[in-house]
């Protein structure tokens, strides 16, 4: 029998079966192992959901005929608490087509119909270890590129800038202005140190192009520009961010 060996992201995940019947759950176990993989066995649904809720799961393998919670509802529940943070694949007999479809619509990321080679469900488990790792990173490069205080958030990479879930629109010079403030949250920061970051230091022209800027930049993110509850002035000096909770640079 052709061993496949897990190297790199795939090595030691931690996976659960659940089968409730013994050679078939041992005839998995000893295949998953052999190829890296670190598991977990439960027969029941509700053993199932105990070991889940004690480990740190990667991918769950679901059969479906199960005494007591079946693995449907198993599946249903795993999405509903871990939403897409664990994969699921789906244990179903040969010529049950509507088996696939629901394990598929209650979240199922993959299904393996029995009786399969050991070679086809560790391929299987690898695929999907490195589908789960790579949106793994692509949400930790994403976090990585946020910056936020207050009601306020900028995503850095896609020059995007967002009040609570809003998304409002800036140009490119008001973008920089509040990303600036937002870096120095509840701190003044200069109308020279804001026109010398912002513009450059060798501008030439209407040293007004900050005020007029942050008038425009209150437009859009003020419930009232002409009393600003985010976007203060302090007098003689320059403009401050009011975050008003913990800030976060991410």
């Amino acid at each position: 029998m052709d061993i496949i060996y897990v190297t790199g992201d795939d090595a030691m995940s931690k996976l659960l079966i659940l089968e409730d019947e013994d050679s078939i759950r041992s005839f998995i176990r000893v295949n998953l192992k052999r190829s890296g993989f670190d598991v977990v066995e439960a027969c029941t649904g509700e053993e199932a959901l105990e070991k889940i809720n004690e480990s740190n799961i990667s991918i769950a393998i679901l059969d479906i005929m199960l005494p007591g919670i079946d693995g449907f509802e198993i599946c249903k529940i795993l999405r509903e608490q871990y939403a897409n943070n664990i994969g699921i694949i789906m244990l179903t007999a040969r010529g049950q087509d509507e088996d696939k479809v629901n394990g598929l619509v209650l979240g199922a990321d993959d299904y393996v119909v029995k009786p399969f080679s050991p070679q086809e469900l560790v391929a299987r488990v690898q695929a999907l270890t490195r589908r789960l790792n790579a949106s793994s990173n692509v949400n930790t490069e994403k976090k990585n590129n946020i910056l936020s205080t207050g009601s306020f958030s900028i995503d850095l990479k896609e020059k995007r800038f967002f009040k609570e879930d809003e998304e409002i629109d800036l140009t490119p010079k008001e973008f920089n202005i509040i990303k600036l403030l937002m870096e120095s949250p509840d701190n003044v920061v200069s109308r020279d140190e804001i026109l010398n970051r912002v513009w450059g230091q060798n501008y030439i022209g209407d040293l007004k192009v900050v005020d007029v800027n942050i008038r425009r930049i209150r437009k859009k993110i003020e419930e009232d520009p002409a009393s600003p509850k985010y976007l203060k002035t302090v007098w003689g000096v320059g403009y401050r961010l009011a975050r008003g909770d913990k800030f976060e640079k991410y």
